[in-house]
């Protein structure tokens, strides 16, 4: 067996593991804005840590007692817009507010109720093409979807919903020129990592499965849209 000679080894493989038990394990995942429908035809925002695609579905995870996990129960249409790093603070005006009114008594200390969610995080939106709820302007990432399944997780705490995607809207810079590509060089998702807020690194590589490669020779280019929050 080869072994590396001990100075090239990284410095997190000799490190000590601790056996830890966090309160959360939002260990680095992307920010969404979640678009539905009220009961009395107004539009509910929400941000939302727990989000991942399979082809064109994507999977979410919702506390049961949101309002948008209400609203999805009987009215499936949904948009997925998904900030920049330099909308964090928006985002976070969001956090502490809700749809639900009484507030319901599994929402955090200091969660109060809005109505008016867009104005209160000082976001606009934008009128979708094939559902009800609107896009929120200024997201990069705009996905109209309807949800096709929701149902409760195991631990009956959460909701699980699986939205198909529908339109995609992309903000023309982040787009590869003549293509549908994404380019991930001008692209960062805003990451939420352990409640903290944060936007990609350098470019370290690329898959081998990509459609957008590059040359390594010089240095990554800085997204276009990657600004980073303080944290």
């Amino acid at each position: 067996m080869k072994t590396a000679p001990p100075s090239t080894l990284p410095a997190q493989t000799v490190a000590t593991h601790l056996e830890i038990e966090p309160s959360i394990l939002y260990f680095g995942t992307p920010v969404v804005l979640l678009s539905t429908e009220n009961q009395d035809s107004s539009f509910n925002l929400a941000p939302i840590s727990s989000a991942w695609a399979l082809g064109r579905t994507v999977v979410i995870g919702l506390g049961r007692e949101g309002q948008t996990a209400y609203n999805l129960g009987s009215r499936p249409d949904l948009v997925i817009s998904l900030p920049a790093p330099a909308q964090w603070s928006a985002v976070e005006r969001l956090a502490p507010l809700t749809g639900r009114n009484p507030v319901p008594a599994t929402k955090p200390k200091g969660c109060r109720f809005e109505p008016d969610k867009f104005a209160a995080a000082g976001m606009t939106s934008e009128p979708s093409h094939l559902v009800r709820p609107p896009r929120v302007a200024g997201c990069p990432i705009q996905l109209e979807a309807r949800a096709k399944r929701v149902q409760p997780d195991v631990s009956g705490d959460f909701v699980i919903v699986e939205a198909v995607v529908c339109k995609v809207h992309a903000d023309s810079r982040i787009v590869v020129p003549g293509t549908d590509h994404i380019d991930p060089a001008a692209w960062s998702p805003l990451i939420y990592n352990f409640r903290h807020y944060f936007g990609l690194g350098s470019e370290l590589g690329h898959s081998y499965r990509t459609q957008t490669p590059r040359d390594f020779g010089g240095p990554a280019a800085e997204p276009a849209l990657a600004e980073t929050a303080p944290n």
